[in-house]
């Protein structure tokens, strides 16, 4: 199908671009999609044959360039490689099935799925999106955490009562039985140290005593 599908675009873009042109838009095209996926050392390469090519595609199109430019790389762009998105999905899988042992189930592919669809790339022509926003063309209201925990309190029917908000801050507690640990508090509440609370113990034994 990818094949098939490439022989298409390149019938149907030789009709158009004059086909010494549309032979050098593909080679800049080439290089400028494997930018993104080059490590430091090779992005310069890439970068570097790109700008050839689009040079020389612009000396053989003249006032055209830009037009047939944009054509051809959405064009190419829309070729869908169907082994790519399978290795992309199995390496993206793949730590967390790892994690698992083989003991991977539905509940933790699922949760998978919506960490993968939710989360906004870090870099990338596609830097800032998640894949349910270029899916939808609408914009995520929250972090992906967030809207997990929105989406768990509305099937367990939690509204408004949330016993640990998600905006609760972490504060530093002293672990006399080791080291430090952080605990999380709501809005509100006080942690009291184990020291005092004894000590308040034992002031009110010896009261009651009394």
């Amino acid at each position: 199908m990818p094949f098939q599908q490439a022989e298409a675009i390149d019938a149907e873009l030789r009709f158009v671009v004059p086909h010494e042109a549309l032979d050098v838009l593909v080679l800049a095209w080439h290089h400028d999609h494997f930018i993104y996926q080059s490590g430091s050392k090779k992005k310069g390469y890439h970068q570097r044959e790109r700008d050839f090519w689009l040079a020389c595609a612009e000396g053989l199109l003249d006032d055209a360039f830009d037009t047939l430019k944009a054509l051809v790389f959405d064009k190419l762009d829309s070729i869908i490689r169907a082994s790519s998105l399978v290795e992309m999905v199995n390496a993206l899988i793949r730590p967390s099935l790892n994690s698992c042992k083989g003991q991977i189930t539905q509940e933790t592919l699922n949760l998978i799925m919506f960490y993968q669809n939710h989360r906004r790339y870090k870099s990338g022509k596609r830097q800032g999106k998640a894949p349910i926003e270029l899916l939808t063309g609408k914009s995520l209201e929250a972090p992906w955490w967030v809207l997990l925990r929105q989406q768990l309190n509305t099937e367990q029917g939690v509204t408004d009562h949330d016993p640990l908000p998600l905006n609760s801050p972490l504060q530093l507690v002293v672990n006399h039985d080791g080291g430090p640990h952080r605990q999380a508090t709501a809005p509100g509440q006080t942690i009291v140290d184990p020291t005092d609370a004894s000590e308040n113990n034992r002031q009110q034994q010896d009261s009651e005593a009394a």
